[in-house]
């Protein structure tokens, strides 16, 4: 089998890439279980990987930032032909994977364990060590960001690892894979298989060779790769699911930044990202307003060739997704919601949506309730801050939250009384590699970045000594 690179700015025609190859090779269960052999053969006792010394490990991880530095122009159009993003934003993406490799480098050498003063004679101590094999399985919208994410805290701990990129953006990985060759990675430490999720990725997540796995995309799927990883053999599960994320804006805030930090939270990558704010809750005094220059700025996007560096808008992913998005629109206007820009296609060829407002938004309603992976801002009134946490909260989704305000009393106790695995203030998704990022409820548990991601690749063994007497 294999798996066909469409265009998403022709709707649907094949796209073509250097070399003309139009069509990639997918994984099949034998591969899976090729590449299971030779992580684990990377991770044996006594081969090169276990070999290295910790800072040895930082070395590799930070040759290949230098790496992708340098080929960082190829990396940027790379990824935005391959998933439709903004030039501007697939830069952004690989600065930060730069940082995110160098930051985890420097981990290497500083993952410990500690001396533990027990009852009776014995010496006791402890020890982080590496998981061991980690099936990684990632989605389409942040190709590279979140192979850095899963990549760079696995090796730091020591893992081995097998990633299965989506079928719809496979480029990038495949490319930084062949970087990690030249930046001097041991043979089978990294293994990149492209395939579907229904067979490589479920391959991934029940193989009873495989000590762990990461998955990133939706909650139904990350039920299904739960499971799997129950029914083989318990392995570890870390899952970044689905969102519906709430951003709620005060009286109190600077209307112009307010609506500009609203517009990058659910319009960035035309809505494609699991914490997108896509509830915004804006207090009444300014509702009116608010709703007002919002659409105004909304209006004033750039939606052309994602390939210039002034486009700010691109199409979606594929005609399913697209397709989708519509049909929130049509549920919306049917709800009641008040369409006040955008909601159609935009141009005759690809699968671009008009970024698209609506107010009087309700919170009975789909547009308020589903994931709608869209350019899709539903803006919601609020009277007072008792009453908007309580909306707020009452969502399955966990995984971010953020508020606009002046009043550190206010920011305190939404940061303490919101139910998100990040919560940010005054902004919205700052993604610094130092700051653990995942969800709470059912957009999943476990964290990328920081040392908490590194804590997910580790496994604490705790070795005592009988003594003569107490030490």
């Amino acid at each position: 089998m294999s798996i066909e690179i469409v265009d998403h700015f022709s709707r649907g025609h094949t796209q073509n890439f250097p070399g003309g190859q139009t069509h990639f090779s997918t994984t099949v269960t034998a591969d899976v279980d090729k590449a299971v052999i030779a992580a684990r053969d990377a991770f044996a006792p006594g081969s090169a990987w276990r070999q290295l010394d910790a800072s040895a490990r930082g070395r590799l991880l930070y040759a290949l930032a230098n790496l992708i530095e340098r080929d960082y122009k190829y990396l940027v159009a790379l990824e935005s032909l391959d998933c439709g993003k903004p030039y501007s934003l697939a830069l952004l993406d690989v600065e930060h994977i730069i940082h995110v490799f160098r930051y985890f480098a420097g981990w290497c050498d500083k993952i410990k364990g500690d001396t533990i003063p027990c009852d009776g004679n014995f010496f006791c101590y402890t020890k982080q060590e590496p998981v061991g094999v980690c099936g990684q399985i990632i989605p389409w919208n942040f190709p590279l960001v979140l192979l850095a994410w899963k990549w760079s805290a696995a090796l730091a701990a020591g893992c081995t690892l097998i990633l299965k990129p989506a079928e719809d953006t496979p480029l990038s990985a495949l490319y930084v894979a062949a970087l990690t060759k030249e930046a001097g990675f041991p043979a089978g430490v990294i293994n990149v298989i492209p395939g579907y999720g229904s067979t490589a990725g479920k391959a991934i997540a029940s193989h009873p060779g495989i000590q762990k796995v990461a998955f990133t995309g939706s909650t139904a799927v990350g039920r299904k790769v739960m499971s799997e990883a129950a029914n083989s053999n318990l392995k570890r599960v870390t899952l970044e699911l689905g969102g519906k994320s709430p951003l709620i804006i005060f009286k109190d805030a600077d209307l112009d930044v307010a609506c500009q930090t609203s517009l990058d939270a659910i319009m960035a990558y035309q809505g494609q990202v699991c914490c997108a704010g896509s509830r915004t809750f804006v207090q009444e005094d300014i509702y009116n307003e608010f709703v007002k220059r919002a659409v105004k700025a909304v209006e004033s996007r750039v939606i052309e060739d994602v390939m210039t560096t002034t486009c700010e808008h691109g199409p979606q992913i594929n005609e399913t997704q697209f397709k989708k998005v519509l049909s929130y629109i049509e549920a919306g206007k049917k709800e009641g919601a008040k369409l006040e820009t955008g909601g159609a296609r935009h141009g005759d060829q690809g699968y671009f949506i008009k970024p698209t407002i609506f107010s009087n938004v309700t919170d009975d309603m789909s547009i308020a309730k589903d994931e709608i992976f869209g350019p899709v801002q539903c803006i919601i009134k609020f009277k007072t801050l008792d009453e908007v946490v309580k909306r707020a909260n009452d969502t399955s989704y966990g995984l971010s939250a953020g508020c606009l305000t002046n009043d550190l009393n206010t920011a305190l106790t939404l940061a303490n009384l919101l139910q998100g695995g990040s919560v940010w203030i005054n902004c919205w998704d700052p993604a610094t590699p130092q700051a653990p990022f995942g969800g709470f409820k059912q957009s999943g548990f476990g964290k990328e970045l920081g040392e908490e991601a590194v804590k997910a690749y580790t496994q604490v063994k705790t070795v005592l000594i009988k003594l003569p007497g107490k030490p």
